[in-house]
């Protein structure tokens, strides 16, 4: 399979508190280091409070120090959670760049609380296809309870990142690192990754 001719990337991954955002930039993470490049990971906005909003930032490169995203520089959003997509999409996504977005809803801590109204899905996508050059979308959740565990969502999305051909190295590298780093249910998460990867594959045609 093709991989991605660029040496480095930076991409970040939004959700909120109790999705897996950490164990997917870790995820991530352990796929590039065994491909030979630095990594560098840092979580933001409410670090694993459920139902809080959090922001993983990711660097791959040969050589990367900062684990901070430069505000605008994002090549790719992996969006958990379709609000949080978008507010990271406008914070830290490229001109041009993709995103990913599981379109699967959870009301944030503001609409429990009647302070603001959860926009339309619609809406969002529009926002998210104004801003981006690339916009794919997946209900990881149902995937993920097709491939046997409501809670391999996570995995579905690296699924999904890697259908993309995006990342510095090849898909199966990522698939092979869901095995390593998630020893349990192992056959569970590689279903819910090869849904992800299919389902995206058909979206783009690819």
């Amino acid at each position: 399979m093709a991989t991605s001719k660029k040496e480095e990337i930076t991409l970040a991954i939004a959700g909120v508190g109790g999705q897996g955002t950490l164990l997917a930039s870790q995820i991530i993470g352990h796929a590039a280091v065994k491909q030979g490049f630095s990594v560098r990971i840092s979580e933001t906005f409410g670090m694993s409070q459920r139902g809080g909003p959090v922001v993983s930032h990711i660097r791959i490169a040969k050589n990367v120090y900062s684990p901070l995203i430069p505000l605008m520089t994002a090549e790719l959003i992996l969006g958990f959670e379709p609000l949080e997509a978008l507010r990271a999409a406008t914070r830290f996504l490229a001109r041009g760049g993709s995103v990913i977005v599981n379109t699967r809803t959870i009301y944030p801590v503001e609409v429990n609380r009647g302070d603001m109204k959860y926009p339309p899905l619609e809406k969002m996508l529009e926002a998210l296809k104004s801003i981006a050059g690339e916009v794919v979308t997946l209900d990881a959740t149902s995937l993920a309870i097709k491939a046997g565990n409501p809670i391999s969502a996570n995995i579905v999305m690296l699924g999904a990142l890697a259908a993309l051909e995006k990342l510095p190295f090849k898909p199966e590298d990522l698939r092979e690192a869901v095995r390593e780093r998630v020893p349990r249910e192992v056959e569970t998460n590689l279903r819910a990754f090869d849904l992800g990867f299919q389902t995206i594959k058909e979206q783009i045609g690819k």
